[in-house]
């Protein structure tokens, strides 16, 4: 079995009888509450393409709770422009987050694609657009 990247939740496991966009988090791997940020306040996504298919997303928020709040946001903007672009996945490369008063940024960087890429830190597009919109947070 091989772990994939849940698009709000982290990594998990894909059970081979689980449906599609099921999981079972991995032992030791912290997961985001179902619910909206009640308080999130999304201020803005910045997209760079880098090289290719590399692309830098730049995210600003308040209301986070922790970090994860700010990775689901640049995740979400990920994802959305992989559909855009007309790709189905992306891998996630790196985020950083910085909170400077009530303000979190975010700079994350992935990887989209055509095919599912190898790694473990991978995102089905239209599966995670879908969570996103599920729970409050936009994308691009």
């Amino acid at each position: 079995m091989m772990p994939l990247r849940h698009p709000l939740h982290g990594a998990c496991v894909i059970a081979a009888s689980a449906a599609l966009g099921a999981c079972v988090p991995e032992a030791g791997v912290a997961t985001a509450p179902a619910t909206a940020l009640a308080k999130a306040d999304y201020l803005g996504i910045e997209t760079i393409l880098l090289d290719g298919d590399m692309v830098n997303f730049r995210v600003a928020m308040t209301g986070a709770r922790a970090p994860a709040d700010v990775e689901a946001y640049g995740r979400c903007a990920a994802a959305q422009y992989a559909l855009i672009r007309g790709y189905g996945f992306a891998r996630h490369v790196r985020t950083q987050v910085a909170k400077a008063g009530e303000t979190w940024r975010g700079d994350a960087v992935y990887l989209i694609s055509a095919a599912l890429p190898r790694g473990t830190r991978t995102i089905d597009a239209e599966v995670t657009v879908g969570d996103c919109g599920e729970q409050g947070i936009p994308t691009v």
